[in-house]
């Protein structure tokens, strides 16, 4: 992967629309799973310490769960794949991977290189196709084992769902290990540097055209800042260039994946016109393309649907806050809890929201998206997920199960 970065790097800008710094990011980040979880297999694979005991040999050690359905997203369609795949992989199981139908093509690139790495026939099987249909029959398999998958949370929670149930002839309950979807904040004080504030709001909001589930979709701010902030999150927005990533112009925003996408993202647009102020919507973008512009919709309501529901594009809905209480009321009042960030210069704030700002990832003084593997491990609360931490050290143990033996001397 490392030799061939910038090849792959230029499949997502053509397959999935990234932009380049976006695309050799995703790759980067492949990159880093296969690192840190080779290294974290060897620190699981042998015997694990126990409590000595007179007069036995005891010992804890992990094994394979079995088979495994990976089906990953289509945004971060190498960097998740890969770390999905290579953490079940490594722990001893086999896989079956069902890539994103938006996506197949740079998983299948993928499945090559592990291949040539000399990687054995049949552990990682390829498997593209309907979600509704191969992906329904993958995870109700009584054979299968595991399921991991990330995504939104409307098909997450049918996962759940599916693993629940027992398959005649199945003598095991499944695994389900799920990265949900996310309605991400930035809280912006009064103390706040706003220029730094600023960016990482456009930055977390915009990059990749909002499509990442830890994208800033609200923004918070208290009432003595609302104003300025929004201006300069206004003026930082406008400079933002949007077109075909393919081309030798370095673009920031590319277009969304698919019509459907473009449909869905529009509608909540034209919800946001109602629910508040548009402050900046309908900007020029290139034709022939499903190319959205960066838009921000302002005054808007905790409880409207444009702050409540995930939009996955990039829409910023603004809303203003009271106090701090009331900024950290905004933030934990929605379904999810993946993530979030604080700009603040006053300590005492940034200890309470250590602990009251409840989401999987929370962020000081920077945005809100960027985490990176062993440094931030990734994953939310409540319907984002099942928390299960990806690119950290507890991670590779949702594909194991342990073993204790004990042998009397």
């Amino acid at each position: 992967m490392r030799r061939r970065i910038y090849e792959l790097a230029a499949w997502m800008c053509f397959e999935e629309s990234k932009s380049w710094i976006e695309a050799y990011a995703d790759a980067c980040e492949a990159i880093d799973f296969l690192e840190f979880y080779g290294r974290e297999m060897i620190r699981l694979g042998g015997p694990q310490p126990v409590t000595p005991f007179p007069g036995e040999d005891n010992e804890l050690r992990y094994i394979p769960l079995g088979v495994g359905i990976i089906i990953p997203p289509w945004n971060f369609p190498l960097a998740i794949t890969c770390g999905m795949t290579s953490a079940a992989i490594v722990t001893g199981n086999t896989v079956v991977l069902k890539p994103a139908s938006t996506a197949p093509v740079i998983a299948a690139h993928m499945c090559r290189i592990f291949q040539e790495a000399g990687l054995p026939p049949g552990v990682l099987n390829f498997c593209p196709g309907s979600g509704a249909e191969v992906g329904d029959y993958l995870v109700e398999h009584p054979q299968t084992r595991f399921v991991a998958f990330t995504g939104s949370m409307q098909v997450g929670l049918g996962i759940y769902e599916k693993c629940g149930k027992l398959a005649k002839g199945q003598i095991w309950l499944k695994r389900a290990i799920l990265e949900m979807g996310g309605k991400d904040c930035i809280v912006v004080d009064e103390t706040a540097n706003l220029d730094d504030a600023a960016e990482g709001v456009v930055a977390s909001a915009f990059g990749f055209q909002g499509q990442k589930c830890s994208a800033c979709s609200r923004l918070i701010a208290h009432q003595q800042v609302y104003d300025k902030l929004l201006a300069m999150v206004l003026e930082r927005a406008k400079k933002l260039t949007v077109g075909d990533t393919t081309s030798e112009e370095n673009f920031y925003m590319g277009a969304v994946i698919d019509e459907k996408a473009h449909k869905t993202i529009s509608e909540y647009i034209s919800i946001g016109r109602r629910e508040g102020r548009p402050v900046l919507i309908d900007q020029p973008v290139p034709k022939g393309g499903y190319f959205i512009p960066p838009t921000i919709i302002a005054d808007v309501d905790r409880n409207a649907r444009i702050a409540q529901e995930e939009i996955f594009g990039p829409v910023l809905a603004v809303i203003r806050a009271r106090d701090f209480d009331d900024a950290l009321d905004i933030a934990n009042g929605t379904i999810y809890g993946l993530t979030g960030a604080l700009y603040s210069n006053d300590r005492f704030r940034l200890e309470r929201a250590r602990h009251e700002f409840h989401v999987g990832n929370l962020y000081f003084n920077r945005k809100c998206t960027g985490a990176l593997v062993d440094v931030q491990p990734f994953g939310g609360f409540n319907m984002s997920g099942t928390d299960s931490k990806a690119g950290g050290r507890d991670y590779l143990l949702l594909f194991m199960q342990g073993k204790a033996i004990a042998e009397r001397l």
